[in-house]
């Protein structure tokens, strides 16, 4: 398994903008422990994995150029327009980054930095041990994020192995390098989140949608209820 050799860009201080969200109509579903023995399996929401990735079949390229998955790889990732959406196709490296917890400090990820780029609504970094979260790259030559509709809070869909989590746009990442996310998020996914040695190495999609924002953004549930709206809202529009 690939480590992650990069440290991620210090956040930019710059303020989280105010989005629109579709109303958090629909209601997070719960999944049950997995039983002893069985396959580890998570479906949060309503919409199942397939019917998203039948949705992202093709690119139509958003960015100028294509982005590597580590600072030693070609670079072979797009990112990809859709109505309503932008996505892409990556591996996943751990992001510790943010409040000191027992799984996240700098004890356990040599690259471990006490911030993130978009903060909780008291303030504080938010918590990659506890929150499902992505990294976007930072902005270049090669894509711009915010222009694109994507905001610090954003919610994600995040598509691994038939399973569906979603997580928000926590922080910002070297500006060539794409394909991470928190803790949490690999955790959830069964993913090994050892922030050294963990991750995935492909398989992984990434489905951001346009102009939302989970309020607040250190609420999961928040982020599962407006994701299985914007879901659905999602396969109508595309």
């Amino acid at each position: 398994m690939r480590t992650r050799i990069l440290a991620l860009a210090t956040a930019s201080g710059a303020a989280l903008l105010a989005a629109a969200a579709l109303p958090a109509a629909a209601q997070p579903a719960t999944t049950p422990p997995t039983p002893a023995g069985k396959t580890h399996r998570l479906q949060e929401g309503t919409v199942g994995a397939s019917d998203l990735l039948a949705k992202l079949n093709g690119c139509n390229q958003l960015s100028k150029g294509k982005y590597r998955t580590d600072e030693e790889t070609s670079a072979t990732v797009p990112v990809c327009g859709k109505n309503g959406a932008v996505f892409w196709k990556a591996d996943m490296d751990i992001d510790c980054d943010g409040q000191i917890t027992t799984q996240c400090n700098a004890d356990t990820d040599p690259w471990f930095q006490d911030n993130t780029a978009f903060h909780q609504s008291n303030g504080k970094p938010l918590s990659a041990e506890k929150l499902p979260y992505i990294v976007v790259p930072g902005v270049s030559d090669i894509w711009d994020y915010g222009a694109a509709g994507i905001k610090g809070g954003g919610v994600v869909a995040i598509i691994y192995n038939n399973q569906v989590e979603y997580a928000v746009v926590g922080d910002t990442g070297p500006n060539k390098i794409i394909g991470e996310a928190s803790y949490a998020a690999a955790k959830n996914l069964g993913i090994d989140p050892n922030p050294e040695s963990g991750g995935a190495d492909s398989g992984v999609t990434y489905l951001l949608f346009k102009n939302s924002k989970a309020d607040p953004i250190e609420s999961h549930a928040d982020a599962v209820s407006r994701g299985d709206a914007l879901a659905k809202k999602f396969l109508q529009d595309n």
